[in-house]
């Protein structure tokens, strides 16, 4: 029988993604255990969740490191004493060096609130209502070098409504991520060769 693939989730906030990746790991038939959770951030919400499910968070505070080789070098430690196969970014608001995602290529995943190529960067539901967008969603990538850039996984897609604003969007967007997120999980560990 395949093992399980060793799935490590970053997160920088509450961890919506993280907790609804939890909840989808844990069931027998997906093919992923949850291992471990890194935050960069001391306060973030997520933390409490971790705790409560017993699943090993590491806090790795980047403003403890002058460069973010030094920060990444200790994610990197967690990682390696942990055995994870895949990395999942969920809400994780930092850029990780090429050399950091190049070691990890094709391993490390990243959710984004837009239908890459468009809308990269922050701030995406405002800027498709400014836009006039018809259509609107997330996707989900394999994570390179470049700001949210790497082969699609997958895309879920919702229509622009004439009385939406940034919020009513984003609302809509986030549950699209929660559905998208665990599906790429699932479609990675069937063919994983980890």
């Amino acid at each position: 029988m395949t093992q399980p693939v060793r799935v490590a989730i970053l997160f920088s906030a509450r961890g919506s993604n993280m907790q609804r990746l939890a909840h989808h790991l844990a069931k027998p038939s997906v093919g992923g255990e949850f291992v471990l959770a890194i935050t960069n951030r001391p306060a973030a919400g997520g933390i409490e969740f971790c705790k409560a499910q017993g699943v090993p968070c590491a806090v790795i505070d980047h403003e403890d490191y002058e460069t973010r080789a030094g920060f990444e070098a200790e994610m990197q430690k967690a990682l390696d004493k942990a055995q994870v196969d895949l990395i999942c970014a969920a809400g994780f608001m930092r850029l990780l060096t090429a050399d950091f995602v190049t070691r990890w290529h094709d391993r490390i995943i990243n959710i984004h609130p837009s239908l890459l190529p468009a809308y990269k960067g922050l701030n995406t539901h405002a800027r498709v209502l400014a836009d006039g967008g018809k259509e609107h969603g997330c996707s989900v990538h394999y994570m390179r070098a470049e700001m949210d850039d790497g082969p699609i996984i997958l895309q879920k897609r919702v229509p622009v409504h004439g009385k939406d604003t940034a919020d009513t969007l984003s609302a809509r967007v986030l549950k699209l991520e929660h559905i998208a997120y665990p599906e790429a999980i699932k479609q990675i560990a069937l063919k994983s060769g980890f």
